[in-house]
């Protein structure tokens, strides 16, 4: 997966781009969520685990790449730009959300019980989460395409990802054999997985990179 960055070195974090990116992003993320939610209700099994896990490695490439790719993160400048407009496109998915997919506006919610059972009865719980996680993994994302700049190579969300991922699946398969709580071969332990992968391929992704 790969994605054409400015023609320009300079970071981009105009207020307007800022902006104009955290909607694209918002409404891309809101997609692949209904997608998920769809998948979840339409089948199970085997396909359920392998639907979700397809499309949820797309959505964490999406919130990961395109930040950085907008704003040609080459320094601290470009990559808290790209932490910004994760925060934003949060907040656009939040909107979203309390309007259609809790059904507040339309008679069908996408969400299920078993979401307010998880919060104690309020399906608000999420909210502060994914502010969170989708702020830390474009910061995190954008490091690495910064990190590939500095090295000379054009910034690739595809190289982002299959760095990330293989680093993911050895934190999954430590996790599983240390017999860490809930660890497991399945979509949800993959999920949380991907945060510390990520996480993994700044480091690993600035080996090799030209000091001053």
């Amino acid at each position: 997966m790969t994605a054409a960055s400015h023609p320009t070195v300079a970071d981009q974090t105009e207020l307007p781009l800022i902006i104009r990116a955290s909607i694209k992003l918002g409404l891309i993320q809101t997609a692949i969520i209904v997608v998920l939610g769809l998948i979840s209700r339409m089948v199970d099994g085997p396909a359920e685990a392998i639907g979700l896990g397809l499309v949820l490695l797309f959505g964490f490439a999406v919130s990961a790449g395109l930040p950085g790719i907008w704003t040609n993160a080459r320094t601290i400048e470009g990559i808290a730009g790209a932490a910004g407009i994760g925060l934003a496109a949060s907040a656009v998915f939040m909107i979203l959300d309390m309007a259609f997919l809790q059904g507040n506006i339309l008679p069908y919610a996408l969400w299920t019980n078993r979401w307010r059972e998880i919060g104690g009865g309020s399906n608000w719980w999420y909210h502060p989460v994914w502010w969170m996680v989708d702020s830390y993994i474009a910061w995190m994302g954008a490091w690495v395409l910064a990190n590939q700049a500095a090295k000379g190579m054009r910034p690739s969300i595809g190289m982002l990802m299959a760095i990330a991922t293989g680093l993911t699946v050895v934190v999954q398969a430590v996790a599983v054999m240390a017999h860490f709580p809930g660890a497991g071969w399945n979509v949800p332990t993959f999920g949380v997985a991907l945060l510390a992968g990520l996480t993994l391929a700044v480091p690993v992704s600035r080996m090799g990179r030209k000091t001053a």
